[in-house]
């Protein structure tokens, strides 16, 4: 970059042209006029640790989750022994849904601690939490052995697991968002969504290598609690890598250190993300919103990546390895995928991408159940590939579109609340819901009716959405990569001149 003699950076007229488009698309209440000290410069290297710590921690979080859904047809057998296979996986499934239950609760707790004691006390704090409930629900004796006690204790730590998931995902979407740069937020939130599915494939992967080389009997009475006791060694590393983040320079300023603004994104006001009556009361209309999105996306996102295996073996007799291997391609598939579906988002605008996701699944949940319960290989892989796509379009956007919706001084609080009120009333409950509708209608195409119906409230809240790609964060000012970025958006306030 050149410099004037004044040592001041030589920017390009055509840039500036750009950016004053831009601040004709900047609500001017968020931004008043800005002097270049108001202007975030990234540090690249700072933003990748920060995307990699929470992007790890929520692959460990996920792998957690993921093993007991994808064990689920055994753990009914183990805790809940009836005699009676579907009262055993709805059984199984309820206990699954508890979790999410107390997932308001936590963010309602976390969310505003994360504001008060640090984003990084809280982000270890929920990785400790998480591999404890996940080692003891492994270390759980029988029905068999201690009758009532098993499912008691198996509820217990469930709701200890979904607690700290409730401080997880508005935390780790809301470090990754204020840290990036404005044009590359989706590029960076994709890496979110990168590490469910690392975490996903990593269950998936290990409870095919056991049921591969295990037999039922050995599943039942001892494999089982393997991957459970495997989350020990994962907690420590997924702490170890959450110890190592730095604290946000957001709250180093509000204790009076002084941070340089090439480090991280602007600060969050911590009195007013504390305040839930306020959440509720003045920002109903993007919590609504919030809702309607997370939601649809949820019962989509568990349908697939939670479901389907218990679908393919329980309710239409496939092998447990067949579903899960072929899920596990799709899931593979799918990574592959997120960071260019991310970085599309930065470049065409978060709505287009969640928009076809949605009407992805509103077209295609049918047709692509009609074609997973004909029993063969290649039509299982084609159906669950087309829902497969229209996830990754949701997956590689949603973790920049949600935190967008709210302005920075009740975004922590307020993405917590939101995201996991919807997700504890929709997206856990998924399982138990398809499976208790089966039953009910007799028909095995009651997930893709199911996803349809999310896919329409999807549809319309999108619809209602703002855009927000390569726009600052509501009530914060900009975000840039260059110091001759900042400049030039500091240039682009003054008017053109008129001849």
């Amino acid at each position: 970059m050149a410099a004037t003699d004044n040592d001041e950076p030589v920017v390009d007229p055509a840039a500036v042209r750009r950016h004053r488009v831009l601040f004709r698309a900047i609500d001017k209440r968020r931004n008043p006029k800005l002097r270049r000290s108001d202007i975030t410069v990234t540090d690249e290297a700072a933003v990748k640790r920060a995307t990699k710590a929470a992007m790890l921690g929520n692959a460990m979080e996920w792998y957690d989750f993921g093993i007991y859904s994808y064990l689920a047809s055994t753990l009914g057998k183990v805790f809940f022994p009836s005699g009676n296979d579907t009262a055993q996986l709805l059984s199984s499934f309820a206990t699954f849904a508890v979790a999410f239950l107390v997932r308001p609760i936590g963010g309602a707790v976390f969310g505003p601690l994360g504001d008060k004691i640090g984003r990084k006390s809280i982000l270890a704090i929920t990785m400790i939490m998480m591999s404890i409930g996940t080692l003891a629900i492994g270390l759980i004796p029988s029905h068999a052995t201690i009758g009532i006690w098993s499912p008691i204790l198996l509820i217990f730590f469930r709701l200890v697991q979904g607690f700290s998931t409730g401080g997880e995902y508005g935390g780790a979407s809301t470090f990754i968002a204020e840290y990036a740069p404005d044009k590359r937020r989706g590029f960076f939130g994709s890496f979110l969504e990168f590490g469910t599915l690392a975490g996903y494939v990593a269950a998936s992967g290990l409870v095919v290598l056991l049921t591969t080389f295990f037999s039922d009997d050995q599943m039942l009475h001892w494999g089982w609690r393997i991957p459970f006791l495997v989350a020990a060694p994962l907690g420590f590393i997924g702490l170890w890598l959450r110890m190592k983040l730095d604290e946000t320079p957001a709250f180093q300023k509000l204790e009076g250190g002084q941070v340089r603004a090439s480090e991280a994104a602007d600060a969050v006001e911590t009195s007013a993300a504390s305040d839930l009556g306020k959440i509720f009361t003045q920002y109903w209309r993007p919590l609504v919103l919030c809702l309607a999105l997370v939601a649809a996306y949820n019962i989509t996102d568990y349908m697939l990546l939670s479901y389907m295996p218990t679908y393919l073996s329980d309710e239409l007799g496939y092998g447990t390895n067949k579903g899960l291997l072929i899920l596990l391609l799709v899931m593979v598939v799918q990574m592959c995928l997120l960071q260019q579906v991310g970085r599309l988002s930065d470049r065409v605008g978060r709505k287009p991408l969640l928009m076809a996701g949605m009407i992805g699944f509103l077209v295609l949940s049918l047709p692509s159940f009609l074609l997973i319960r004909q029993g063969s290989v290649v039509l299982i892989a084609v159906g669950l590939l087309l829902l497969g796509l229209s996830l990754v379009c949701l997956l590689g956007t949603m973790s920049a579109a949600l935190p967008a919706i709210f302005p920075t001084q009740v975004r922590y609080g307020s993405l917590s609340v939101s995201y996991n009120l919807a997700t504890s009333i929709f997206g856990g409950t998924t399982p138990l819901v398809i499976t208790a509708l089966i039953s009910a209608f007799d028909t095995n195409l009651m997930p893709a009716y199911y996803a349809t119906a999310a896919a329409v409230v999807g549809v319309i809240a999108v619809l209602c959405l703002k855009e927000t790609a390569n726009l600052p964060l509501a009530g914060s000012p900009p975000s840039v990569e260059t110091e001759e970025e900042a400049v030039e958006l500091v240039q682009a306030q003054t008017p053109e001149p008129k001849f």
